[in-house]
């Protein structure tokens, strides 16, 4: 995970929306979209790019919100 980094937080939905339209569109990542403690509290989606200053940004998909800060 690049640290530091600035995080963006999205219904599990509009992730995987987002994800896929990325990776049609044929997005380089800098860590690829994927699912993480699935069945288990704070299950979420989660994936990086990075701007065009270098800097790391995070996209996080939860269906559940407040299970944000569960990890």
């Amino acid at each position: 995970v690049p640290v530091p980094h600035f995080g963006v937080v999205l219904r599990l939905a509009e992730w995987k929306s987002l994800a896929d339209k990325l990776i049609g569109k044929g997005q380089v990542f800098e860590l690829a979209p994927k699912l993480r403690f699935v069945g288990q509290l704070g299950e979420q989606g989660t994936f990086f790019l990075l701007d065009p200053f270098g800097n790391a940004i995070e996209f996080k998909g939860f269906d559940q919100i407040d299970a944000l800060f569960s990890r």
